[in-house]
């Protein structure tokens, strides 16, 4: 059957009715199955439209001077049907990778009545803060941060470069194509491996996250499309001593360590918070093996809210509340040879925080396989 767009037109919800009434039921479902294999060809169509798209998007973004920099403001102030993507996270973290701030801020701080602009403004904002730019210096992009449609995640996000944000990898990337670094392998400084073979005796402490805490904690993973990530919060009655945590950790009801028993490789490190920090925006902004991560902007805010949740900061605190409560918790960063981890190089981590009334140890782990 080859139905022309008129035949389906005039075939309305009434005629469909009548034939199925009078016993013609296989016209009908023929007309349907005829438009399911449309609508799968239009689908397709649609999808290598907007990769050809983004390839033009990309073309514009990182082809230096003005009059590339105009010509693809121009299309992000068009107005766009639904289902176009022009990759405003994205774009951004191109703008910031490939121009200067002085170039990028006169054109994108120009008017824009409808709000077009405004997550491209707000998350090259943050982009360029990751970069090392004092936005101060640039009085016109406070009004990036100013939505127009209501409040927005990023806003949270401190306006200036923490301490804890210097150890940064971003990736490098060209119109034809991009590289980026590995993760983050455990270093052999501060290393508190303990000794073998460790105790059978299995801790009696039980998982006390919510599914929201968990949620929290995994964030940075999740938004990085990594493969398979979990987390484990457990509340002491007394102080835990930092050095007790590293033989605590492998006796714990956790899949990342289940089947070590006495003597597979569980390795630990003390860790500085922002060395925890560089690992989880690493996680989030760059992605798995799979997938483009979250960029800059969004990477930056989901390390942040990983590590809030680890280091039990309140409900609601603000960017530097997080930050001191960050600074007063122990981290760990270890990896183990239990069956949960898949143990390709750089494809597996483990952090471990303890909170600073030494009553709450939290535990992320992710690896970059199902």
């Amino acid at each position: 059957m080859n139905n022309t767009d008129d035949d389906f037109r005039r075939f309305s919800w009434q005629t469909a009715q009548q034939r199925a009434a009078q016993g013609d039921s296989r016209q009908v479902a023929d007309l349907a199955m005829e438009l399911t294999d449309r609508i799968e060809a239009a689908t397709k169509k649609t999808r290598e439209h907007q990769g050809q798209l983004a390839q033009l998007v990309r073309v514009l973004a990182i082809t230096p001077g003005p009059d590339s920099l105009t010509q693809l403001l121009r299309l992000f102030t068009r107005s766009q049907g639904p289902g176009v993507d022009l990759a405003p996270r994205f774009v951004a973290s191109l703008l910031a990778e490939h121009r200067e701030a002085a170039d990028l801020v006169g054109p994108l701080s120009e008017r824009d009545a409808k709000g077009r602009l405004d997550e491209l403004r707000i998350c090259l904002f943050h982009e360029l803060i990751l970069r090392g730019v004092d936005m101060d210096a640039f009085p016109k992009t406070i009004d990036w941060t100013r939505v127009m449609y209501g409040g927005h995640p990023l806003v949270w996000l401190p306006s200036r470069r923490s301490a804890l944000e210097t150890r940064l990898t971003f990736p490098s990337r060209s119109i034809n194509g991009g590289a980026r670094s590995g993760g983050s392998p455990l270093p052999a400084d501060g290393r508190v491996d303990p000794p073998t073979p460790r105790t059978a005796e299995q801790s009696a402490l039980v998982d006390s996250a919510t599914l929201d805490l968990h949620q929290m904690i995994i964030a940075a993973p999740e938004a990085g499309g990594w493969g398979h990530s979990e987390a484990w919060v457990f509340r002491t009655d007394e102080e835990v001593e930092p050095d007790r945590v590293p033989a605590l950790l492998p006796t714990l009801p956790m899949g990342c360590v289940e089947g070590l028993g006495t003597t597979g490789r569980f390795e630990i490190a003390r860790r500085p918070a922002d060395a925890i920090w560089s690992i989880l925006f690493a996680t989030a902004s760059m992605g798995g093996m799979g997938d483009h991560g979250a960029h800059g902007a969004f990477g930056r805010l989901w390390a942040w809210k990983s590590m809030a949740a680890l280091s039990d900061a309140p409900a609601g605190a603000s960017a530097e509340e997080v930050e001191h409560h960050v600074r007063q918790t122990t981290w760990f960063h270890f990896e183990s040879d239990a069956e949960w981890f898949c143990n390709e190089i750089l494809a597996d981590y483990g952090i471990a925080a303890l909170s600073p009334d030494r009553r709450r140890i939290a535990v992320l782990a992710a690896t970059d396989t199902d």
